[in-house]
């Protein structure tokens, strides 16, 4: 089992483009999507996950998901599959599948719907992890599937082969502290709120599974170059400049305002969503443009700086 130590940084949940209304994968559009990651300076990106309307592929879809993203990416950024589910049978199947299409690891959110007592946690990761040969990282988000990572069952976890970490998406920054004193400090700790990504690492988390980094990956990138480089002036510019379009994107349901400002954003991608999920409102369009004007604003203004300073 390959140790994850080099991944952190900007982590992208990557979304999944659709095509004919939804109906089927757009390959051609992901692929453009990952190049472009790499090429902006995403250090990781993960296919599958909510953000990637993971609850709604097919088996097939979601191994050629991950294989066309695996493809483009041509090994010069990790990427993470989601193979989380609250089946214990179905996340071991599918996270085999992502060993053999050669996924970096795994990342396994906590079961919702049923939502097992923190003893049923501990034997479903378990299990997982057992199965599996890819590193595992666990991921916490309470707001989407209703139950919570306790610490003392993180130490538990912490303590077993093949559970390499833990993506937090609750934003508590008081947590950092916590999981490093229930399970050590050499188990990885990732933020999954963009509201917090900045501060997170510096505070001595390893990165973020950012959503907006969708749309900027740049910036995400350089914010989380200059949270590890120390460089907190720089990084709370950035993450303040960050605010208005992180706001806008948690108006509705992730990933609905995401795909809309992708296709505001990127000429040609198609906004398709699957239902349960259904096409942002106006208002919140509006706001998302606006957002996405703001930044592209304040971007275009630093590099004109930046031109008359070396000019």
């Amino acid at each position: 089992m390959t140790p994850l130590h080099g991944l952190g940084g900007a982590l992208t949940a990557l979304v999944t483009p659709f095509a004919a209304g939804g109906t089927r994968l757009d390959e051609r559009a992901l692929g453009d999507l990952v190049a472009w990651h790499v090429a902006q300076g995403t250090e990781g990106l993960v296919v599958g996950g909510a953000t990637g309307e993971g609850p709604t592929l097919t088996d097939p879809e979601r191994d050629r998901a991950l294989r066309v993203a695996l493809e483009a990416a041509r090994g010069r950024v990790p990427v993470i599959a989601a193979t989380g589910s609250n089946c214990t049978r179905t996340a071991i199947a599918w996270t085999r599948a992502a060993a053999g299409a050669g996924a970096a690891a795994a990342l396994a959110v906590t079961p919702y719907y049923n939502r097992p007592t923190q003893d049923g946690l501990v034997r479903h990761f378990a299990a997982i992890a057992a199965a599996g040969t890819l590193p595992l990282l666990l991921h916490a988000v309470p707001a989407r599937a209703g139950i919570d990572l306790l610490p003392d069952t993180l130490a538990r976890l912490a303590a077993l082969p093949g559970i390499a970490g833990l993506v937090d998406a609750p934003g508590d920054l008081a947590r950092l502290a916590t999981v490093e004193r229930a399970a050590g400090p050499g188990f990885l700790r990732y933020s999954g709120d963009d509201a917090t990504a900045a501060a997170y690492t510096m505070m001595g988390g390893r990165g973020c599974v950012s959503v907006v980094a969708n749309l900027v990956p740049g910036i995400c990138a350089a914010l989380q170059r200059a949270a590890r480089a120390g460089d907190q002036r720089r990084a709370r510019a950035l993450q303040a400049g960050l605010m208005p379009l992180v706001a806008a994107l948690s108006r509705e349901t992730d990933p609905g305002p995401v795909k809309l400002a992708l296709a505001l954003l990127r000429p040609g991608f198609a906004p398709d969503l699957r239902l349960p999920l259904v096409r942002p409102r106006p208002e919140t369009e509006a706001a998302l443009a606006a957002a996405l004007a703001e930044i592209t604003a304040t971007a275009a203004s630093r590099e004109d700086a930046a031109c008359r300073a070396a000019g």
